[in-house]
């Protein structure tokens, strides 16, 4: 049974990165804090209005210091946007806090460094060492969770098990590349509220669209 669902989910895979070749992060950044701080930032918002306030974020406080020292009412200016704007101002200044005291400055290369940042939790720590600094990891956010529960990856609603489910049965130099074939495939195809089986290059291999189960 592991050993088809292994198979399975390699063939899943391979054929949603033929249909996205171009799979990539939709936030846009240069550095990892930006990456970073790009994510924390995207929580309850849309990665593209978060895109439209981080210019404005990284020219005027373009280090971990500077936002760590930032007035609180200078930053709500900024990011009012993004919603809780309140919430995420502190959030921010305090990751930034800890980056600025106990790492000089630099955002930590480790899943437990990154994890233990003030409310930075695995999806997040994923997302920076997956696309920042090059290591294979599968970040779980809404669309991955969707997409492998429906096509009957991975079970429940818990992302840290979703992950480690994935992580089970795709081969670890696929990791990156699979959370970013299924975000796109979830963000394309199998959307939250209707779905477009009749499109879905995966349709035969998804238990959504045979069983008609989440």
């Amino acid at each position: 049974m592991q050993r088809s669902k292994k198979e399975k989910a390699l063939k899943i895979v391979k054929k949603l990165q033929k249909e996205y070749p171009n799979a990539h992060i939709h936030l846009n950044y240069d550095t990892p804090l930006q990456l970073l701080l790009a994510t924390i930032l995207a929580a309850q918002c849309t990665d593209a209005k978060v895109n439209e306030v981080t210019p404005y974020l990284w020219k005027a406080f373009p280090t971990a210091e500077a936002i760590a020292q930032a007035e609180p009412e200078d930053l709500h200016k900024i990011l009012k946007p993004t919603g809780f704007f309140r919430q995420k101002t502190e959030s921010i200044k305090n990751v930034c806090n800890t980056i600025k005291k106990k790492y000089d400055g630099q955002v930590p290369e480790s899943l437990e460094e990154l994890t233990s940042l003030p409310g930075v939790g695995r999806k997040t720590a994923n997302v920076v060492l997956a696309n920042a600094y090059g290591q294979q990891t599968i970040p779980v956010d809404t669309h991955v969770k969707r997409v492998s529960s429906r096509l009957g990856l991975a079970d429940g609603a818990n992302p840290d098990k979703i992950e480690k489910e994935l992580c089970r049965l795709i081969p670890k130099e696929k990791h990156t590349l699979s959370a970013l074939v299924l975000g796109e495939h979830g963000r394309n195809i199998c959307k939250s509220r209707r779905p477009q089986c009749a499109e879905c290059v995966v349709f035969d291999l998804c238990d959504y669209a045979q069983y008609g189960r989440e």
